[in-house]
This record gives structure tokens, C-alpha cells and sequence, in this order.
């Protein structure tokens, strides 16, 4: 038996959490795994505590200087992990 109205499971679990209002703490979530993926291991090293409040993802260093060289960057890496996760979840970096 064949369906006309068939849809793909991807949509309707996306539309699923959007009514259930999960959506964005699972891309929030996301984004904070994403930072070692997309930083590199390098970077990673580095990083103590990473996560998203009100759209402003919060970056914990343990390198001043790494801090700085990723202040000058901070607006590409809005982007770069924006696209990573596939949704506009954060507006803006803040490294601590």
C-alpha cells in the first residue's frame, strides 16, 4: 500500500521539536559539541567550559593569548559555527 502523502522523517521530527519547544536547546547543545569539532583539537586543548545562554555562546580559556588572536576572529566564527549547526543559534562570542 502505497501513500500520497508521505514525509520525510527528518521533517516531521524537526517539526515535532519545534512544537515541543526543543529545538533550541538541542541546537544549543549542539553548538557547544561543535566547538571542538570545528576549533580543532588544538584549540580544544584549551577550552574549559563551553555553552550558550540567551544566544551568546560563552567560551572558557585557559590562554590569554589564544583569547586574543580569537577576539579578532569572532565574527567569522559566528558564522563558521552557525553554518556548522545548520540554524542561527548564537549572535555573538564571548571568551572568558
Amino acid at each position: 500500500m502505497r501513500r500520497n502523502k508521505a514525509e520525510c522523517i527528518g521533517d516531521i521530527i524537526r517539526q515535532y521539536l519545534r512544537q515541543e519547544g526543543l529545538e533550541t536547546p538541542l541546537n544549543e547543545t549542539r553548538m557547544a559539541a561543535a566547538w571542538s569539532e570545528v576549533m580543532g583539537q588544538a584549540i580544544a586543548r584549551y577550552t574549559g567550559d563551553v555553552f550558550v545562554k540567551n544566544q551568546v555562546l560563552y567560551v572558557h580559556l585557559k590562554s590569554p593569548a589564544l583569547r586574543a588572536n580569537l577576539m579578532m576572529g569572532r565574527e567569522a566564527l559566528v558564522r563558521k559555527l552557525n553554518e556548522y549547526v545548520g540554524a542561527q543559534v548564537i549572535q555573538s562570542i564571548v571568551f572568558r
